[in-house]
This record gives C-alpha cells, structure tokens and sequence, in this order.
C-alpha cells in the first residue's frame, strides 16, 4: 500500500521527476501559462501554489526557500516583487487549468496551467523611423541656376552633326603574301621526283 505518498511517478527516477517539475514551474512563472498533459498539469500546479504561499511572505527564509527550488534569482525577484503582490488578497486558487482534448499520437489530454491573475504587458509597437526631409530649393535658387546654365538640357548642333560624320578608316598598306603552286602530280609526284633525282 502506496500511505502517503501523493506525488505521480511519471516513470521517472526522483532527479528526473525533480527537474520535470522544476522545468514546468519555471515556464509557468515566466510565460504565465503553460501547455502540458493534464497529469503534470495537476502535479505542477501543488508545487506552483505552494511557492506562492511562501512569497507572500517577503523575508530572507522564504526567499531561501524560493531559491532552494527554482535555482535562479533573477526568477524569484520577478515571484516576489512581481507574481506574489497579484495574489495577496487570495487565500488559494492561484492557478486554474483548462483542457483542451486528445493529443494526436498517444492520445494523451492536454491542459492549460495558468495563474488567475495575470500582470497586463503592454504589446510593442514598432515606430518607424521618419527620413529626415530634404530642403526644397527655393524659387531665387531655382532662378540662379538657370541662370547658370541656361541650356544645360540642350546638346551642342556641332557636336551631334560630328557624330553623323563617320570615321575615316586608315588606309593599310595590304602586303599580298605569293602563292606557291603546288607541283602537278600532288604529294606522290614530289616524292617521285625526289627519288630521281638521288638516283641520279
């Protein structure tokens, strides 16, 4: 007989089962709410609320006893200072669960954890960044360049009746390379003439 002990397995050895629990606690304060099957759901929320119970009482034991469990100080400044305040007229209840069905696969229940009083976080929103306006030439300004160059736009009449005009070509001297004639007969009529002439 299982007297006294209320706390699940998981099929887990107690470091493990320890971390799991740790892990899930952690999330829940972080994130507010969690996702995770209904039995550690049930397991986490013990845990969770009995954290809540001990910073509820600010002092230098509660908070070793805070700090025993979670491991992380940054964590359990935001429990004191920021998750406790929200419950301090609460006696209990700190957290609700939700189901949300079957989990696809094992066919496990799925559940929300999650603490009834919420801290109200402001989204961001993204400003974008305004381009600095560029100064509009002024209408003396305008004048003065004009001025300046009163035919800026205008191509010069020389300068494109050049470009019509095509290039002269340079006369190249063309050396004509001789031609030699092959003797008649081809390849067989050379090396015949060749061999005469040794014989000779």
């Amino acid at each position: 007989m299982r007297h006294k002990k209320l706390n699940k397995k998981f099929d887990r050895n107690k470091p493990e089962r320890d971390s799991m629990m740790n892990n899930l606690v952690k999330g829940l304060f972080i994130y507010q709410s969690i996702t995770t099957t209904t039995t550690k759901a049930k397991e986490a929320r013990r845990f969770a609320e009995k954290l809540i119970t001990v910073a509820k009482k600010d002092d230098l034991s509660s908070r070793r006893k805070a700090f025993s469990v979670l491991r992380d100080e940054t964590l359990v400044g935001k429990l004191f200072k920021e998750i406790a305040p929200l419950f301090k007229d609460r006696k209990g209840g700190y957290t609700r669960i939700i189901h949300l069905g079957k989990r696809k696969g094992d066919n496990a229940g799925l559940s929300v954890l999650e603490l009834t009083e919420k801290k109200v976080v402001a989204p961001k929103v993204k400003h974008k960044k305004e381009k600095p306006a560029e100064a509009k030439p002024s209408a003396t300004e305008k004048g003065a360049a004009k001025e300046a160059a009163p035919h800026a736009h205008e191509k010069p009449k020389e300068a494109a009746h050049e470009k019509n005009i095509p290039p002269k070509k340079e006369e190249k001297e063309i050396h004509k390379t001789p031609t030699h004639k092959a003797p008649a007969g081809g390849f067989v009529g050379t090396l015949r003439k060749f061999f005469r002439g040794r014989t000779k």
